[in-house]
């Protein structure tokens, strides 16, 4: 994703998406979500988390945890039932492919008859699922930005899915030492849209339905300060605005721009402050969006970090491709 295969301005790809931008390279408006949503990401073959012994198929063949099966006998496996299909035909050694690093790699294979089925000797997934929240919708295409950094399973990173409704069951409120989470039955038989970039500033994609919320201005990097904001959430169940302070300005380059605390009484007594869940919660100073909650100080369940809206577009890989 960091070759410039383009050479195009932010501003330029932005206005390719639909986004109206400024002479910096933001849009001038954005709808802060503060939605909560199930998030499926897909790994583009089947990802091994655990290789079972020494002498396995899968060990004796080289492969890891972390390894993503992407064909198997000459037979394309994106997804669970694919290799398995892929497997019950393989007879003797078989050629396998996998990505390991970013690279496409090949070996040989020589699937094991247990109990009259066939193994490769591994556990392994093709998907991952989770809770997260929305910061922002064009108006105008339904593009979105979420999570404020990257969805990642031990050394694989996930490249797209759906985003699906998600019904909240509970609330494990954050305290010292221990950070909360928001529990919650995702809801697949429906598709809220489309993601199409895991990227380390967040996911992007497209939603399917437009939204009616209201657009605010967009605020650049430079403009964040110390002071009051708030931030919105829907971890109650229905999207409000909570009161926040911003308690230090950072602009670092790792997705870290600000420091904030949880000031408001009903979200401190609902959550505890900032949980597993309320990453992408949109920050807003000065009416205006200004960014994303992105991570909780293990120590204090009050007080977190928040990338800007200006590097989370920049960190992306639209941003990566303009350079």
């Amino acid at each position: 994703m960091k070759k410039a295969f383009f050479s195009l301005s932010l501003a330029m790809l932005l206005a390719l998406l639909g986004l109206p931008a400024l002479a910096a390279g933001l849009p001038e408006k954005l709808i802060p979500s503060g939605q909560v949503v199930g998030i499926r990401l897909n790994a583009g073959g089947v990802e091994i988390t655990e290789v079972t012994g020494d002498g396995s198929p899968a060990s004796v063949a080289g492969l890891k945890a972390g390894d993503i099966i992407v064909s198997l006998d000459g037979s394309n496996t994106p997804s669970m039932d694919e290799l398995a299909q892929a497997l019950g035909r393989a007879e003797g050694e078989v050629p396998i492919e996998y990505i390991r690093g970013g690279r496409r790699l090949k070996a040989k294979i020589t699937p094991e008859e247990k109990d009259g089925a066939k193994i490769l000797g591994i556990w392994a997934r093709d998907a991952i699922s989770g809770i997260g929240t929305v910061t922002f919708i064009d108006p105008e295409s339904g593009f979105f930005g979420a999570l404020g950094h990257s969805v990642t399973s031990g050394t694989s990173e996930y490249k797209s899915g759906r985003v699906h409704p998600v019904r909240i069951t509970g609330i494990i409120k954050g305290s010292a030492g221990q950070p909360g989470q928001l529990d919650g039955r995702l809801e697949p038989e429906t598709i809220l849209g489309s993601v199409n970039e895991n990227t380390a500033a967040g996911i992007f994609g497209t939603l399917e339905e437009g939204c009616e919320e209201k657009a605010i201005g967009v605020g650049q990097r430079s403009s964040i300060h110390e002071g009051s904001a708030c931030i919105l959430s829907g971890a109650g169940g229905k999207v409000k605005a909570y009161s926040a302070e911003i308690t230090k300005v950072l602009r670092s380059s790792d997705g870290r721009d600000m420091m904030l605390t949880v000031t408001d009484p009903e979200l401190l007594e609902l959550t505890g402050g900032i949980v597993q869940g309320m990453s992408g919660s949109p920050i807003i100073q000065d009416g205006r969006l200004i960014g994303a909650v992105t991570h909780v100080l293990v120590s204090d369940s009050t007080k977190g970090y928040g990338i800007s809206i200006e590097q989370m577009l920049g960190l992306s890989s639209a941003g990566e491709k303009a350079a």
